[in-house]
This record gives C-alpha cells, structure tokens and sequence, in this order.
C-alpha cells in the first residue's frame, strides 16, 4: 500500500501581495508606531511583520523597557520609535519592502532607500535600488550616486556611474553634484583615461570644486584639493595654458609650485621625464596639442 503524497502548491502570489499591501502603514490590528522624519509623521505597522523580515527591526522591537526588572516577561515596547533621521517617504518605501517583497522608487528617493536598506541589512532592497538607480541615471544625479556607491561598497553601481561620466563629461562637471564629491572620489574620477573633456576645463572645474569644498569645509583650498590635483595632467597643456594656469595659481594656490614646475620641465626636455607616466596621457576628451608627440609614452 503506497504512503501518503504530500506537495508544497502555490497560490495566486500577486493576490497575496496585494492583500499584504492593504496592511502597509494601517493602524488597523497594528502594534507598533513610528515617528519619522522632521515632520513626526507617524508610521503604523505589525511587528510580527518588521521582525521576522529584518533582523535589525527584531533587535529594535525586541528591547526590554527601561526600567523592567524581569526581562523573560517583560512585553517589548510598542513605541512610538522616534526616526527623525530618515524623510517619511523613504521610510515608508522600506516598509512596503518588508510586507510586499517589492517597492515603489521615484529618483527621488531612490537614494535614500538605497541608503535605508544598507543600514538595515537588506540586500534584496539594495539590489532593486541599484537596479532602478542605473536604469535611470541622469547627468544631474550621476555623482550623488557614484558618491553613495563608493559609501556603500557597491562596485557595480561605482563602474555604471564612472562609465556615465566618462560619457558625458563636459556636462558633468558643471552639476551641483560634481562640486559635491568628496576628495577621494573626484580623485578616482579623475584617473581615468576616457573621461571626455579637455585638460583645461578638468583644471577649471577642479578648481571650482575646490572653492566650494573650502568654504563649506573652512579649510585653505590647497588643503582640501591635495589629492585630486595629483591625478591632474599638466603635462597635456600647452606653453601659453600653463602661463595662464601659473597666474591664476597666485591667487589660491591650488596646484603646488612643484607640480607646474614639472609640467614645464616636460616641455623642456620634450618628453614627460620625472613626471608619472599617467599625468602624460592623453584622455580620450584631451584636445591635440603640438608638444603631445613628445610626451612617453605615446598613445596608441
């Protein structure tokens, strides 16, 4: 006589979602609350839901509270939790996640959330971020986002945004973003080879970069630009630039002394000796100049 068969089916899985959607910020049956955002905009939820989604959530809903003497029977708080850190609208984006397994993103937040899930240990999260962030990325929100992916580790999304830029360069440079890169990065950006745009204007958009990081840092410009200046290539520039470049040095001292002095002696001798081979080639946005036949190692 055969045993009895037994089979894990599937019922409708968007009906389940959808039913599960109706419970998302309902006060209805809800146990726990939040306050978020400046605004102090309350968030209801279930905290059989958040705990046994996110393990951070568990630990949060799980805390004694002060003052209890036995912690075995002590009921966990029901809030309200205070998040005055995160905006409402993110915070209610990751909750969709944790009831629905799916989320609602707009460019404008999609950052944020990115930032939410990585703070929350949620990597299915973080992946639909990167996802929707790459599938829609702008010359406007490019260095934002590549300065959040080096944050964050997210090496797949730090080569998509440096491939976007070595795109479209010249615009990039000119955003409210590129003036907001941390030193480190805009000086990963600017060891690249493909980037599209002339020497000159990297050296002027460096310098813009370098007064806002100044005034908003209240550190001398040289300070603050130390390292991306390194990954400038002086040696690319013509006689004529260089003097103009060494008159506007006078007034913030941007690049060091030894620096453009090196960029001389390259044309000096006709050749880029003493000077780090990277600093004598040619981006792929570099405008020919006579002396760059002389500069080793030749392009190919």
């Amino acid at each position: 006589m055969a045993g009895p068969c037994s089979a894990r089916l599937q019922g409708d899985v968007a009906a389940f979602t959808s039913a599960l959607r109706t419970l998302v910020n309902n006060p209805q049956f809800s146990d726990v609350t939040f306050v978020v955002g400046p605004e102090q905009q309350k968030v209801f939820a279930h905290r059989c839901v958040l705990a046994c989604r996110c393990q951070a959530f568990r630990g949060m809903l799980a805390q004694v509270p002060v003052g209890s003497q036995d912690s075995s029977s002590s009921v966990p708080p029901q809030g309200p939790f205070i998040l005055g850190n995160v905006q409402p609208e993110v915070f209610l984006a990751v909750i969709e996640f944790l009831y629905t397994n799916s989320v609602t993103l707009n460019s404008h937040i999609a950052l944020e959330v990115l930032t939410s899930s990585v703070e929350y240990g949620l990597q299915d999260l973080c992946k639909l971020c990167v996802k929707f962030i790459k599938d829609t990325l702008s010359v406007e929100q490019v260095c934002e986002a590549l300065q959040a992916a080096v944050a964050y580790g997210q090496t797949d999304l730090q080569q998509h945004c440096l491939a976007f830029i070595e795109g479209c360069t010249a615009a990039v440079v000119r955003t409210q973003g590129f003036r907001e890169l941390s030193d480190v990065v805009l000086a990963r950006v600017l060891r690249s080879d493909r980037l599209a745009v002339d020497e000159l204007d990297l050296v002027q958009a460096v310098r813009e970069w370098a007064h806002v990081s100044s005034a908003v840092l209240e550190r001398p410009v040289p300070e603050v630009a130390a390292l991306p200046v390194r990954e400038l290539r002086l040696p690319l520039l013509a006689p004529s630039e260089l003097v103009t470049l060494e008159s506007h040095n006078q007034r913030d001292l941007l690049i060091p002394v030894e620096s453009i002095a090196a960029a001389w002696r390259a044309h000096a001798l006709r050749k880029g000796s003493g000077v780090p081979s990277r600093l004598c080639r040619p981006r792929r946005g570099t405008r020919p100049r006579d002396h760059h036949r002389h500069l080793e190692p030749h392009t190919k």
